[in-house]
């Protein structure tokens, strides 16, 4: 049985219609509008103007009317065929039709040809992919900071494509992601919501899991005296999926707020632990009494004396030669998590005994015949100017600060070594 061009058309029209009726995330109100609009501005490019066409669109049923509204004139005086019909032509739709009256008729959309719903289509389309856009915006731009769960949906070498439970996408960049992490499809993930950009009308949802914001949320959930206010954290540093300091103070005497946050052993961070694939976390008693701070931040160390220097917010930390690996942790873990929570650079140094500190100190530039004056000059520029400070120092902060190779640090302290043996 032959299909119509006009049956064709009846088809392609009614499908178009209810494709973009179930469009999600969109409200109804708003969807109508848009659908109206979307006619309108078609009738408009066939007959020069909408204004005289009314549009009725029933989303529940999946269908629409349309009628165009004309002014009954004497035959021989239409000056707009679209606003204005002939007597004698009314008089065929209804007999009793009279000069000034306005007629109503039913317009079938089809009937405009393939092109005109082509047109319709794409209008529509442009208009909802534009409408979904403004709704994906408007409902995470005042959400920076909250935690989602989502669907992993695409692993990429850059990012992770997450779906939300609306089935918006979500971004999760290398940057954002815990280097421990391993992403399956389909797998349940919890992310904090780190920012939303809308260049060019073009929403994007950037997650993180990296980000120290992620890590006091957890803990907000996981700990009630930090939801209800009792217990504040104030400051986190994180080497992700590693090792996490976290700082917490109470505004209630009866409640320490190390027990609070780590719970009966450890029941109130074993989840996050496990969330953060198994990061360790270090939680201390906030303080404002900087050497304090610098000393809790630095344990299990036991510290001897600190030495700041406040305009440079520099410390230099002395400790028993035994203390000094504890101070500077597995591979500087410790020392660096460290100087990003109390917001220093801190140097650790073997405190001398009293023999030590009577035996005379040699200036480094007396080793430049045995030494290269760059390695001297490089370990002067990180504040060691006697051979007696690069012996007391750390070999691994020798290496990082003075960024000099491992080969070259030891044969440096081999000569140092030496000239005190003699």
């Amino acid at each position: 049985m032959a299909t119509t061009k006009n049956g064709v058309n009846a088809v392609s029209m009614i499908d178009t219609f209810k494709e973009f009726t179930e469009t999600k995330n969109i409200d109804r109100t708003t969807l109508v509008s848009v659908l109206e609009e979307s006619f309108r501005n078609v009738i408009a490019k066939i007959f020069g103007s909408d204004d005289n066409f009314d549009v009725i669109v029933n989303p529940d049923k999946g269908d629409f009317e349309i009628y165009r509204n004309r002014v009954v004139v004497p035959d021989g005086e239409v000056s707009d065929e679209n606003k204005e019909i002939a007597l004698s032509d009314a008089q065929q739709i209804q007999d009793d039709y009279e000069v000034g009256e306005d007629v109503s008729e039913r317009v079938d959309f089809t009937k405009f040809g393939r092109r005109a719903i082509l047109n319709l289509r794409q209008t529509l389309a442009s208009k909802i992919l534009e409408l979904e856009h403004d709704t994906l915006y408007n409902k995470y731009k005042d959400r920076v900071g909250e935690i989602v769960t989502g669907e992993v949906y695409q692993i990429w070498k850059r990012e992770v494509l997450v779906i939300d439970d609306e089935g918006n996408e979500l971004l999760l960049p290398k940057a954002g992601q815990i280097p421990n992490d391993v992403y399956r499809k389909n797998e349940s993930i919890k992310a904090i919501i780190e920012r939303v950009t809308n260049e060019n009308n073009n929403p994007k949802i950037i997650l993180s899991r990296s980000s120290n914001l992620f890590l006091q949320r957890l803990l907000e959930a996981e700990v009630p005296e930090i939801a209800e206010g009792m217990v504040a954290v104030r400051k986190i540093a994180r080497i992700p999926g590693e090792r996490a300091k976290i700082a917490v103070e109470s505004f209630d005497d009866r409640i320490d707020p190390v027990g609070a946050c780590v719970g009966v052993k450890g029941s109130r961070v074993h989840g996050i632990v496990r969330e953060l694939c198994n990061e360790n976390l270090d939680v201390i008693n906030y303080t404002q009494n900087t050497k304090l701070f610098i000393q809790r931040a630095l344990a299990p160390a036991q510290i001897n004396s600190i030495v700041l220097n406040e305009e440079e917010r520099k410390a230099e930390v002395y400790l028993r030669p035994e203390e000094v690996s504890l101070a500077i942790g597995r591979s500087g873990q410790n020392i660096k998590l460290a100087s990003m929570l109390t917001e220093y650079t801190i140097d650790v140094f073997r405190e001398l005994d009293n023999q030590d500190a009577e035996e005379e100190d040699i200036y480094l530039d007396e080793f430049n015949d045995e030494v290269d004056q760059w390695v001297i000059d490089a370990i002067k520029g990180i504040g060691l100017d006697t051979a007696k400070q690069v012996l007391n120092a750390p070999r691994e902060m020798l290496i990082s600060k003075a960024d000099l190779e491992e080969e070259t640090v030891d044969q440096l302290l081999s000569v140092l070594k030496a000239e005190f043996e003699k």
